[in-house]
């Protein structure tokens, strides 16, 4: 197993890639430029939002096609893993992934040595349903030098498994591709925060998991995006501030990969992990209690 190098400087880039396949070069761009400033900015772990390549309203399931690409030999995929090699750095991005017949919502991790692994998008939201088929990856934790990477895509972070068992599998950091969608009102609290926010913070704060949540802005074909992307903590807090739900942003912050495989014991007799029962909702969940590495 790879001795993570810790602390580690994490970014999360916020910024509106348009759905069109005129638009695919300039999403293109647009992602390297960011991360080539994140980069620039020490960042080691970069985070881009969920189809950052190509926007995400399809009008259509042909469409949706025509936006595709394969994974990792497609484009898109190929421009991030020769940013990641040459800036040495290591780059989580949402891709719409062409497999056959077949479309998936997808993010990949690629870093300093090329092509890591990828995930593809369990639960679908909305018209997602029409256009690609529901993710059959599982939910995989790559080991890496800069430490133990889980990802998730957006819709995912309502379903509490979804981290819990990235966290169980010894995930360190979580990096969540996001394109948060205006819902009905009331989309924001008297801090300015949306629910995704707070169940970003919450999924951090009973996994004792740090998670990165890159999200997007702007407008598409008459949907709206919500922003709001933070870095959390293990204690759930956000380390430094949530962006805004309106503007461009790169957000940074330098985290210790080793505290997330600390126990999270709070006091005398409460410790998170060893107070699970286990015994009445694992098979439930579909995990059990030996598949988590160690801490």
């Amino acid at each position: 197993m790879n001795q993570a190098t810790s602390p580690v400087r994490v970014s999360v880039i916020q910024f509106d890639p348009q759905v069109g396949t005129d638009h695919r070069t300039a999403n293109l761009q647009r992602s390297l430029e960011l991360a080539t400033e994140a980069a620039n900015g020490g960042a080691n772990l970069i985070v881009l939002p969920e189809l950052s390549n190509c926007g995400y309203f399809f009008a259509s399931r042909q469409d949706a096609f025509d936006h595709a690409e394969a994974v990792p030999s497609g484009r898109s995929v190929r421009a991030w893993i020769d940013f990641a090699c040459r800036h040495r750095v290591y780059l989580a991005a949402g891709v719409n992934e062409i497999d056959g017949v077949r479309l998936f919502n997808t993010a990949v991790l690629v870093g300093p040595n090329g092509f890591i692994g990828k995930y593809r998008k369990a639960h679908l939201w909305n018209l997602e349903k029409l256009w690609f088929t529901p993710g059959d990856t599982g939910f995989p934790v790559f080991d890496t030098p800069i430490g133990r990477i889980g990802m998730l895509i957006c819709w995912d972070i309502w379903f509490p498994e979804v981290p819990r068992i990235l966290s169980q599998q010894g995930a360190d950091i979580i990096c969540s591709l996001n394109n948060w969608v205006w819902t009905p009102a009331p989309l924001f609290d008297e801090a300015g925060k949306c629910m995704a926010s707070y169940l970003t913070m919450t999924a951090a704060h009973v996994n004792n998991v740090f998670i990165a949540a890159a999200s997007r802005i702007g407008e598409e074909r008459n949907a709206r995006y919500l922003g709001c992307s933070l870095i959390a903590g293990t204690n759930g807090w956000p380390i430094g501030k949530v962006a805004s739900a309106n503007r461009q942003e790169i957000l940074f912050a330098d985290i210790d990969l080793s505290s997330a495989r600390s126990a999270p014991i709070w006091n005398n007799l409460n410790d998170l992990l060893r107070d699970r029962r286990v015994d009445l909702y694992d098979q439930i969940l579909g995990y059990t209690q030996h598949c988590a590495l160690p801490r």
